[in-house]
């Protein structure tokens, strides 16, 4: 079938669309530099600027100097042309931050989720309470982009199950559209958080690779070819439920702390294994720094939690062999170059597949940070849309 030109109008949003997301990436341009990057002449350049400017998408935000003539004028993109929500749902501390169009932060609060039994009502008052601290109405935020523990359903984006929030139930999806009436997404905690390690932190540039989470409970989120890869039910990387030596069978979802590799590794099971070599903490991830700062009696410690993390981590990598894995949670981090250089080592004498292993880099709330990028995909979408 013969392919039908585009029609001008299209052409000029996707040039639009072209010309917005070289800003973003690039920082403020010139008009003769945005004609080099798109391949357009001056005259096209330039009408594509003024179009964009009276829709109020951009500015110019000064001026380059150093040629002949007059100093070319720089234009970049509105950054309060529109604004996303990002929110990292947990048990006990529900965060919301409000970005702008470029993705700035410019507004973050927590709020106790404890005592309102309803999810709607949790997330409309913390997304109100940023938006007021941003100075942003809540009809100027283009998307939410939620992440949660649990399994999101690939297909229709609503959560399946969630373990640690018993009032977060399937259907939850379409009650938050329904009441923001915008658009509203929800993601795998673990899965942002690998989002965001590849966009600023120890993923960059990587197209194949694992986040091994390791905190009150465990997970992995797994990318290949630059994608994540959720499975077909979402329950990929739910490695809590994987069986292995020293813990008990798996006896469906509803005992995940008491079953298979979670019993052995998360926080519960890194405790008791520190009260086996005298560490006593109430914090696992406090049991794993005074390892570090104690080898006298730590060293036997990390040893066994290296060798426990790596027996689980040994399954995934001769399953995708990934090449690389992020450890991340309050525990990986935790355990810092140290940990990481131990599981590594582990791997290697395990199996024939190798994996280099790492500490994320995005300390500060990966999953918040992977919410709002992911969140900024559909808001750009939404802003920058001419139609």
């Amino acid at each position: 079938m013969p392919r039908r030109p585009g029609t001008p109008g299209l052409i000029r949003e996707l040039n639009d669309r072209t010309a917005l997301d070289l800003m973003l990436a690039h920082g403020p341009l010139t008009k003769t530099r945005l004609g080099e990057l798109t391949g357009l002449s001056k005259v096209t350049a330039s009408q594509l600027l003024a179009r964009l400017e009276a829709r109020g998408l951009v500015h110019v935000v000064g001026a380059q100097g150093g040629g002949r003539g007059p100093n070319a004028a720089l234009y970049a993109v509105v950054p309060s042309s529109g604004y996303v929500a990002g929110l990292h749902i947990g048990p006990d501390t529900v965060t919301t931050a409000v970005a702008d169009i470029a993705g700035e932060i410019v507004a973050q609060v927590s709020v106790d989720p404890t005592d309102d039994p309803d999810p709607v009502s949790v997330v409309r008052g913390a997304v109100a309470k940023a938006a007021r601290r941003a100075g942003v109405p809540m009809s100027r935020l283009s998307c939410l982009a939620i992440g949660t523990p649990g399994m999101v359903d690939p297909v229709a984006g609503d959560l399946r199950y969630a373990y640690d929030l018993p009032d977060w139930h399937e259907g939850l999806l379409t009650a938050l559209r329904g009441s923001f009436r915008r658009p509203v997404l929800i993601e795998n905690d673990v899965n942002l958080a690998a989002l965001a390690e590849r966009a600023a932190g120890a993923a960059q540039g990587v197209d194949d690779f694992v986040l091994f989470w390791v905190d009150r409970g465990i997970g992995l989120a797994v990318v290949l070819d630059g994608r994540l890869h959720r499975g077909a039910s979402g329950g990929a990387g739910e490695i809590g439920y994987l069986p292995v030596p020293g813990g008990p069978l798996p006896r469906g979802v509803r005992r995940p702390r008491h079953s298979a590799f979670q019993s052995l590794v998360g926080a519960d099971g890194v405790r008791r294994l520190a009260r086996e070599h005298g560490i006593r903490r109430r914090e696992a991830a406090d049991c794993v720094r005074v390892a570090l700062a104690e080898p006298a009696r730590g060293e036997p410690f990390l040893r066994d939690l290296a060798l426990r993390l790596a027996t689980g981590l040994t399954s995934v990598c001769v399953v995708l062999d990934p090449g690389l894995c992020v450890l991340a949670g309050e525990i990986g981090l935790a355990g810092g170059a140290d940990l990481a250089a131990r599981v590594e080592a582990a791997i290697t004498d395990m199996g024939p597949s190798r994996m280099r292993v790492v500490v994320g880099e995005v300390t500060d709330d990966a999953v918040l940070h992977g919410a709002v990028l992911t969140g900024l995909e559909t808001a750009r979408d939404e802003v920058f849309s001419g139609r």
